[in-house]
């Protein structure tokens, strides 16, 4: 496992981190957590500043110095690292734009990822990259080249940098755009840590006859698949066992954002049971923001705010 508190590296072990949308009000507060469950967290969303393509903020509103003072982001991760905590930082997310497909200067590019490192110090980054930042081939071969100098950068520096790729899939796995993002971060000699798959949102790509958590478990066996013939194309042999090792799941919690699709708790209790038989290295949640139930007199309110029907357990950590 790549998460850091101070100084201290944790053991390589299956990891459980929610993620947290930083930029969105209330403010949930992951610098106090409330048990083991939370005690890790992936921050999201680093990706392109509006009107400023190579200018990195939090959710295109807020620069890096508008996070300290407004969201008193380092303060926050400063009282996590504190309380025993550890976090990632996500660069993406389903909407805005990620930094290497609005910023077409390379050195501006890794200048942009370098301030993000040197501002937060993260063990961990992970890169969710989504609908047509997905596809963009060229900004992939930007993405990775600067990646890959920055963490060769990084472990010269004496500080490791684990990366994560967290792609959309089917049920039968990656798509191809993910495929080929996958090729080209290995490619340009990155050292991936693993690869996330978002186990949501599958639209017709799922039969009516499947689960979400029949879906979910197909789209990891599929992934796994998948990337035992990446990494030979690669050059490097793993067997599936391995590759379990380099795969993360992550499902969104209660209802997705497609009609029909609902996470509930018997699908969290399976989908880790899943996880923990075939040693999958990273479970994680969209999002701890939303891991609370919405009000029963409340027929509509904005998902990212809670769980209609709530899938909450009180003091439980619904995975790993």
């Amino acid at each position: 496992m790549a998460f850091y508190h101070g100084r201290k590296r944790f053991p390589r072990a299956p990891w459980f981190s929610g993620y947290v949308d930083v930029t969105v009000v209330p403010q949930y507060a992951f610098e106090t957590p409330v048990g083991e469950g939370t005690k890790n967290v992936t921050l999201a969303f680093v990706v392109a500043m509006a009107g400023q393509p190579c200018t990195p903020s939090w959710g295109s509103t807020y620069s890096l110095d508008a996070a300290k003072t407004s969201l008193k982001l380092e303060e926050r991760i400063a009282k996590l690292r504190s309380n025993g905590g550890a976090f990632a930082v996500s660069f993406g997310g389903s909407v805005n734009s990620e930094l290497a497909n609005s910023c077409s200067n390379a050195t501006d590019l890794e200048r942009a990822y370098r301030a993000v490192l040197e501002r937060y110090n993260p063990g961990t980054i992970d890169f969710d990259v989504e609908g047509d930042n997905l596809a963009d081939s060229a900004a992939w071969q930007r993405r990775a080249a600067a990646v890959a100098a920055l963490q060769k950068e990084r472990i010269k520096e004496g500080h490791a940098l684990s990366i994560w790729l967290t792609l959309p899939v089917t049920p039968q796995g990656l798509t191809d755009a993910g495929t080929s993002a996958v090729d080209q971060m290995l490619a340009a000699g990155v050292e991936l840590s693993g690869v996330n798959i978002m186990t949501m949102n599958y639209g017709s790509s799922r039969s009516e006859s499947q689960s979400m958590l029949d879906a979910g478990t197909s789209a990891a066996q599929s992934t796994n698949d998948q990337l035992s013939i990446i990494y030979q194309r690669a050059g490097i042999t793993l067997n599936s066992e391995q590759i379990w090792g380099k795969m993360g799941l992550t499902p969104m919690i209660g209802r997705n954002d497609l009609p029909g699709e609902i996470f509930d708790l018997d699908a969290a209790r399976g989908l880790n049971s899943f996880a923990i038989s075939k040693g999958v290295q990273r479970v994680s949640m969209w999002s701890l923001n939303r891991d609370t139930s919405c009000p029963q007199d409340t027929p509509r309110i904005r998902p990212a705010m809670c769980v209609a029907g709530s899938i909450k357990e009180p003091n439980a950590s619904p995975m790993y």
